[in-house]
């Protein structure tokens, strides 16, 4: 059983998001599958094997935390797609039956993948109580981001103040079935990217994303309605960093990104 990981929404190795990637011949018990994400011990292990031709996807694809099964992942669907398309094993565009229905990837000549992805259903919310004091900082608006994504998106003052957050996450738990997105309008747009955000994940066991695909279908739109355009360039501002194109159509979100693999190997237990 082969296993790689790979820095995805990143253009060089250790940065972006690592995720484990194992390409299958069928998909083994669950408890197999969370023992090898726990094994692996990054945000998102993807687990994928072929399906029959002249169906509606070509690929299974599950994610797995190292505590739990999702519903969706960006990073490690672009890193599943990065290691389809550089092994051989799939060319050109790739549809992933999943958890959150048909996603498609399609890789670039510059050697970029788009994703795309369900754009996550906004709706405003009252900002709750204690999410100030858990965040360390006073959100200006909270919004719900829809059963797929299940985060609190909490918009903050400026960019600093995203940068300088140091949150209590065993506090931030409770505001959401997955955790909190924090983000705010770029300081300067000539550094090329619109919005900055930081991803908090304490119910499924990851304290700070690095790069999150799927928070960025929240973003998207978000954003989009905020600035006037369907097209930006998120930055998320952990410290590994990375950066993810968007774009918004309609009730689906295009993600572009590259991805890196810096591991290869044989799993043996």
């Amino acid at each position: 059983m082969r296993i790689r990981i790979v820095d995805a929404f990143a253009d060089r190795p250790f940065t972006g998001n690592p995720a484990g990637v194992l390409l299958l011949d069928a998909f083994p018990d669950d408890d197999r599958l969370q023992s090898v994400a726990l094994e692996v011990n990054h945000a998102e292990t993807a687990f994928a094997h072929p399906l029959p031709e002249g169906g509606e996807a070509d690929w299974a694809l599950r994610w797995f935390t190292p505590a739990t099964e999702v519903d969706m992942c960006g990073h490690a669907t672009l890193a599943t797609a990065h290691v389809l398309h550089t092994t051989g094993a799939h060319q050109g565009p790739v549809r992933f039956a999943t958890r959150s229905g048909v996603l498609l990837a399609t890789p670039a000549e510059d050697g970029s993948i788009t994703l795309d992805f369900p754009t996550a259903p906004l709706t405003r919310v009252e900002i709750p109580a204690g999410v100030a004091e858990a965040l360390g900082a006073e959100p200006l608006a909270c919004l719900d981001t829809g059963p797929h994504v299940g985060d609190l998106l909490v918009e903050l003052a400026d960019e600093k103040t995203v940068h300088a957050l140091r949150p209590d996450h065993k506090a931030l738990a409770a505001h959401s079935r997955r955790g909190v997105i924090a983000t705010a309008r770029a300081e300067n747009a000539d550094l090329g990217y619109d919005f900055v955000s930081r991803c908090f994940f304490p119910n499924v066991g990851i304290d700070e994303d690095p790069v999150t695909g799927s928070a960025h279908t929240a973003l998207a739109p978000y954003w989009a309605e905020r600035l006037g355009r369907t097209a930006l360039t998120g930055l998320q501002a952990s410290p590994r960093t990375g950066r993810v194109r968007t774009e918004l159509c309609g009730d689906r979100t295009l993600l572009s990104g590259r991805a890196v693999t810096v591991i290869e190997g044989e799993l043996l237990a």
